[in-house]
């Protein structure tokens, strides 16, 4: 029997805690009428326990030494497409029927990434999602405003719904084992669900968190034609000395929707969301 060595540039940490896998899967609700996405589907662990709910399944790969496991898997389930590429450049657009779900162990190196794509078909009806991640990633996803830890991905999922951490998973629960915590993340979409189809709201973000030290009117300086902030802030009663991890999702949002319609940004910003 072949050895399986897994590779660092996959991130390959191999889910094996059976208790674990079928948790995630009973967070998500899976039930036959569902269509879900896996990333990372490895040698088919969690596959095996979402074909077991009666679903279907798009597992998708990139690393083909696992054709031989995964082509076995599909072979015995209709449910099951095995789709190699790249998850973050994947077109999920063509796939029919859709996905309503994501359940996932995926690797931890391309979770911003990977999240920041996924997020972009919330319209289309991908609103639910549970993750297992690096914990330091899940802190991050959860920061609460006024913490050091807070990023644009995570001011992101406060204003489009609910995440929250459901476990925390050790390292004894992979193979190979990581050298980090873990844990499972479950996301459910809500609202604002075109905001990320906009290339202002991340371009906003961005440039807000540019400089994490310095505060947001000194970091926002020029963008969107601006260069002062300090009227558009007083505006909307947000202290000028704030920095960007000090706003509510709801004062990102404002900000947002006012420099949306302005006549200020460029071509590349102005994308409408259907129905608005």
């Amino acid at each position: 029997m072949d050895i399986f060595h897994a590779r660092k540039r996959f991130g390959q940490n191999f889910l094996i805690d059976r208790n674990v896998l079928l948790d995630m899967v009973d967070r998500a609700s899976v039930s036959p009428s569902d269509v879900v996405l896996e990333v990372g589907p490895g040698h088919g662990a969690v596959t095996k326990a979402l074909l077991d709910r009666e679903c279907i399944v798009y597992a998708v790969e990139l690393d083909l030494r696992l054709k031989g496991v995964l082509d076995k898997l599909a072979a015995g389930s209709p449910r099951l497409q095995v789709v190699w590429g790249d998850a973050v450049r994947v077109d999920y657009n063509t796939f029919s029927p859709f996905p309503n779900k994501v359940v996932a162990n995926i690797p931890y190196n391309i979770t911003t990434p990977l999240l920041w794509h996924l997020l972009t078909f919330a319209p289309q009806g991908m609103d639910c999602h549970v993750y297992m991640l690096q914990k330091e990633a899940a802190d991050r996803l959860t920061a609460a405003r006024d913490t050091k830890e807070r990023y644009p991905l995570g001011v992101s999922l406060e204003v489009m719904g609910e995440i929250a951490i459901v476990r925390k998973v050790p390292p004894t629960c992979f193979r190979p084992m990581p050298r980090v915590e873990s844990a499972v993340v479950k996301i459910t979409l809500t609202r604002n669900l075109h905001l990320m189809r906009n290339a202002l709201w991340s371009d906003l973000l961005h440039a807000g968190f540019r400089q994490r030290r310095k505060t947001l009117v000194n970091n926002l300086k020029g963008f969107g034609g601006v260069e002062d902030w300090l009227p558009v802030l007083d505006s909307y009663g947000i202290e000028p000395k704030i920095r960007a991890e000090d706003l509510s999702g709801e004062e990102w949002l404002k900000l947002y929707t006012a420099f949306r319609r302005s006549s200020l940004l460029g071509p590349n910003h102005l994308i409408i969301e259907p129905g608005e």
